[in-house]
């Protein structure tokens, strides 16, 4: 690459559990001969997302070159965080010949891009695409809006009414953004729901984009590497919610981290984790699990009820710590009575 380049930056959003990290395993492991750099922005102080890909590191995707933002918003920390590991990534020995941000499930992407006009960086690197990943089986089952026909309704009577919750805010947000929209989790959709979700993301789209149904991240990056669509200089094609505001909070939202002791029954803690999100209203938890009598850690995700676990590594000569990051809206996340249903204070784990 010449040193006189801008080099390339793929921002990936989408809502929480929509599969971001998984779909960057997939390019990690399959560049096509790339240099790749990572930018991890997990929501809340305890990063997962970082630790799944550096598992995935290699030559051309060393481990220096994943680096984990976990002490807020992206969106939110432009000037103390974001550019100063942007400037860290452009000044490797190695330049990179691409960057792949994922963004927090709570991130709104159009703030990130303004940071591409800075002056340290707008002259070295651009955004070259925007990709939005949605869940399709929950955007098919109309997760968003709960009674669509009210909220028609209340769009019809008020104009400012855009959205139903801040959840179908942050989601339309990311999909207008976006240059093109992975469908995940095709598989569980099925053909009906994959067309569900396309006709429900299409009625929200400020413009025609690409709409892909994929399963477990699978797609060959030269769809979605190589866009070339400098979204910095495109803005007005990509409204958002919060067009017109200096900044934005994410007060709707907070997470808490639970230690758990070493547990003996999974089944168990699943089960405990789907009550949460059932009774709870936890939209998402995710952690590494020591497991007794296992020698490798458990990766463990959960969508709503939707939980999945597998043994990604062993752990190493450090501490076998279990951690569960919970995330969900601000009235529901109460600690205390997460770790009661989690069961800590017995031998229910």
């Amino acid at each position: 690459m010449n040193s006189l380049a801008k080099v390339p930056v793929t921002v990936v959003t989408g809502f929480l559990g929509s599969g971001k990290t998984t779909l960057i395993q997939h390019l990690l492991t399959n560049a096509n001969g790339k240099k790749l750099a990572v930018l991890v922005n997990e929501f809340g102080s305890e990063g997962v997302d970082g630790e799944i890909l550096k598992s995935c590191a290699d030559a051309n995707c060393p481990e220096e070159n994943i680096v984990e933002l976990a002490n807020g918003c992206i969106c939110c920390t432009v000037a103390d965080d974001f550019i100063p590991t942007m400037e860290q990534l452009l000044a490797r020995p190695v330049r990179p010949d691409h960057i792949l941000i994922e963004t927090s499930g709570l991130a709104l992407p159009k703030p990130l891009l303004k940071a591409f006009d800075w002056p340290e960086i707008r002259s070295r690197i651009t955004v070259d695409g925007v990709i939005a990943l949605a869940d399709a089986e929950a955007v098919a089952a109309g997760r968003f809006a709960p009674d669509p026909a009210a909220v028609e309704a209340q769009r019809a009577a008020d104009e400012n009414l855009d959205h139903e919750t801040p959840l179908s805010e942050v989601f339309e947000d990311q999909i207008a953004c976006a240059d093109i929209v992975l469908l995940t989790k095709a598989d569980l959709a099925g053909a009906a729901g994959i067309e569900a979700a396309k006709a429900a993301i299409a009625a929200e789209m400020p413009r025609r984009v690409p709409m892909l149904p994929i399963t477990d991240g699978a797609i060959d990056a030269r769809v979605i590497l190589g866009i070339g669509a400098a979204a910095e200089n495109d803005l007005a094609a990509r409204p958002s919610h919060h067009d017109g505001e200096e900044e934005h909070e994410h007060d709707d939202f907070a997470s808490v981290v639970i230690d758990l002791p070493e547990v003996a029954d999974v089944d168990a803690l699943v089960a405990s984790v789907q009550k949460l999100a059932r009774e709870q209203n936890v939209l998402r938890a995710k952690g590494y699990i020591a497991v007794a009598g296992k020698p490798m850690r458990l990766l463990l995700q959960a969508v709503g009820e939707r939980v999945r676990h597998q043994f990604d590594r062993p752990w190493g000569a450090g501490l076998r710590q279990s951690k569960l990051v919970v995330i969900g809206e601000h009235g529901d996340i109460d600690e205390a009575a997460i770790r009661a249903g989690l069961a800590l204070s017995g031998s229910g784990i």
